[in-house]
């Protein structure tokens, strides 16, 4: 597979789809840090430039026409930062230059009797909701209307698929952080083509997944799940299986030592309504009685803001809550008398005290963590630039050059899926 990117940036196609044995006929980047980044990763791919002279090389025969054609134009005209002009912005109008694009592709191939190209798009959701129908523009001209494509509701689904005249369009916003990246990164991304055994929505749904679709069960099973006190008992040899109810219904309570430190649990019924699992029988009673007085419960250890096992079970104790919050002379606020923040701690016989953090200062990302987050290699945009070795490359441009990436795990996912469907 050969692909022609277009507002290539620091090409995450690349990157992606490398690893699938796809490779870049052609770049198209004029911002002068990606396009150096271009060239040191790249030296054999040529960068064309300016995107609106590419319909024209294509239609003379000077330009490839790839098998998949890819880009994510400009997304500032969609977006709030951007003040969202849309298609009255420059930027918003290359989405049409992008379509006249794929159409110059589309008939070349099909001139030297080759399949229709595949294509790929990225952009913000705002996109999905502009005051002009901006994404409906783009979607016609994608899928061969002579108009715009009109919502069925006051905006665009987060997922769809058209079947035009000339080409099935298929879009769908995806979430970074469900890939493998840690950061939220929402993005519509779209899937064309004009070809007959290619189905864009096979791309990028997945029906077998979907909500009441659950694949029906192979075969009866032999028997009932076995008794929770098998999964719960202590490898020691001489303790047997509680059943479910008995766990459900008794407080697990120390018994005698069976050597090498493990001791047998008894079961004993207690006619309480807590929840077992947030109690703990009271500290210091660890003998074979029965009588229900040696187990009267107490709020387990783990979440009782007093000390634990040095307070009766009558100590009134709170569960902590995560409300506490700290200024920088260290004195706690807004902390209700009732509840004990996550910044408090008590030690045994004395008042309570804070725990003061090393700093609460905050620092920003560094590029390395940045390209992490984008599914990078590190360092990837540390480069010589500007007749200085990479060394000392600066931060500013590589952190807009990654924020105005692509996150590489999701277009991997998506290329997979493409080649998957071309194979089948």
């Amino acid at each position: 597979m050969r692909f022609g990117s277009v507002c290539s940036g620091i090409e995450a196609a690349s990157v992606a789809w490398h690893p699938l044995g796809w490779k870049a006929a052609w770049l198209s980047e004029i911002e002068p840090f990606p396009s150096a980044v271009l060239a040191h990763h790249y030296p054999d791919v040529p960068n064309l430039g300016d995107m609106t002279k590419l319909p024209e090389l294509i239609d003379t025969g000077l330009l490839e026409a790839p098998d998949v054609f890819c880009g994510g134009t400009p997304c500032q005209a969609f977006s709030v930062a951007g003040l969202r002009k849309s298609l009255d912005d420059a930027r918003g109008n290359l989405s049409l230059t992008f379509c006249e694009i794929a159409n110059a592709i589309d008939n070349k191939r099909i001139a030297t009797r080759m399949a229709p190209t595949i294509i790929f798009w990225e952009n913000v959701p705002g996109v999905l909701s502009t005051k002009d129908n901006a994404f409906g523009c783009f979607l016609g001209a994608l899928a061969g209307e002579d108009d715009p494509i009109i919502p069925s509701g006051e905006k665009w689904t987060n997922a769809g698929c058209v079947y035009g005249p000339q080409r099935t369009v298929a879009w769908r916003v995806f979430d970074a952080q469900y890939f493998g990246v840690a950061q939220r990164r929402r993005r519509v991304f779209v899937v064309a083509s004009a070809r007959n055994d290619f189905d864009p929505a096979a791309v990028l749904f997945e029906f077998d997944g979907l909500r009441r679709d659950i694949a029906p069960s192979r075969k009866a099973g032999k028997e009932a799940t076995r008794d929770a006190g098998v999964s719960v008992n202590f490898s020691c040899a001489g303790i047997g299986a509680y059943t479910n109810e008995d766990i459900a219904a008794s407080l697990l309570k120390s018994g005698q030592d069976l050597g090498n430190g493990c001791e047998a649990l008894i079961s004993q019924p207690v006619k309480r309504e807590t929840v077992q699992t947030l109690r703990c029988k009271r500290p210091g009673e660890g003998g074979m009685s029965g009588d229900d007085e040696h187990l009267i419960p107490m709020i387990s250890p783990a979440l009782n803001t007093e000390s634990g096992a040095n307070h009766a079970p009558d100590t009134k104790a709170y569960v902590v809550q995560p409300i506490c919050l700290m200024d920088q002379g260290g004195s706690v606020m807004n902390v209700e008398h009732d509840i004990v923040g996550t910044l408090r701690r008590e030690t045994h016989g004395h008042e309570p005290s804070v725990i003061q953090p090393p700093s609460m200062a905050v620092r920003r990302l560094t590029p390395v963590e940045c390209e992490r987050l984008q599914g990078f290699p590190d360092s990837y945009t540390n480069i010589p630039w500007r007749k200085k070795p990479a060394s000392e490359c600066p931060d500013g441009p590589r952190y807009k050059a990654l924020g105005n990436s692509w996150a590489v795990p999701v277009v991997r996912w998506i290329g997979k899926r493409i080649q998957e469907a071309i194979q089948c």
